[in-house]
């Protein structure tokens, strides 16, 4: 009897196809990201829907596609088929979405926001591609800490200590969420096995639904 594949994410589809793509936007954590933005935007004093899910689809673009999109095409960590020309293809333009999205939202509702933009369309190469920032801490900077500042100053136009607190929590969970996934990604990707791991992406999963249920509910508080 043969011995089974083990997959190089507990979220990784079989290899090949479209599959592949699905593989590569890493939908748990991406998820569990993008409830920063959210958790920011609902503790602003105003809320407007509408700023949130732009917000939220620059976010997806940048983080979701593009940052990981270069993520695979270093090192190709989840072993996906996608040529690297695709890769860096899918990037660009996400990104380049992405800072679009970021500079309409500045013209309609402040010229400060470009400072945040500035930040993620840097964030984004100097991280995924190992030129700066690769540490845990500058993880949960820039896809903790950054998302839930961005978030409330896009609802807002300011920042204030609840929006501190904010950041701190996504910063913390960020970390949290490193110590829990580096043992299991080295298990998966270098020794080919998940014995031992198990209880740790099931806290993975747990604390993926767990945040984004907490900023759904946050939202849905803000629009009754």
């Amino acid at each position: 009897m043969g011995t089974q594949e083990v997959r190089p994410a507990f979220y990784a589809l079989r290899g090949g196809g479209w599959r592949d793509y699905v593989t590569l936007l890493h939908p748990p954590y991406t998820l569990w990201h993008l409830s920063y933005v959210a958790v920011g935007a609902a503790l602003a004093p105003h809320f407007h829907l509408n700023r949130l899910l732009w917000a939220l689809a620059s976010f997806f673009l940048a983080m979701g596609v593009a940052a990981h999109a270069l993520d695979e095409l270093k090192g190709r960590p989840l072993r996906t088929r996608i040529p690297s020309a695709v890769l860096v293809a899918v990037a660009a333009v996400s990104l380049a979405g992405a800072c679009a999205i970021g500079i309409g939202a500045a013209r309609a509702w402040g010229w400060w926001l470009l400072a945040f933009v500035v930040v993620g369309a840097a964030a984004v190469p100097l991280y995924n591609l190992e030129l700066a920032l690769h540490t845990d801490w500058g993880f949960a900077l820039t896809w903790g800490a950054f998302p839930a500042l961005t978030g409330y100053f896009v609802e807002a136009q300011t920042l204030r200590v609840e929006t501190v607190a904010a950041a701190a929590y996504a910063f913390a969970l960020s970390l949290a969420q490193r110590a829990l996934s580096t043992p299991v990604r080295q298990a998966r990707r270098e020794h080919g096995t998940t014995a031992g791991t198990e209880p740790l992406e099931r806290a993975l999963r747990l604390l993926t639904w767990a945040s984004v249920m907490l900023a759904v509910a946050l939202v849905a508080a803000r629009l009754r």
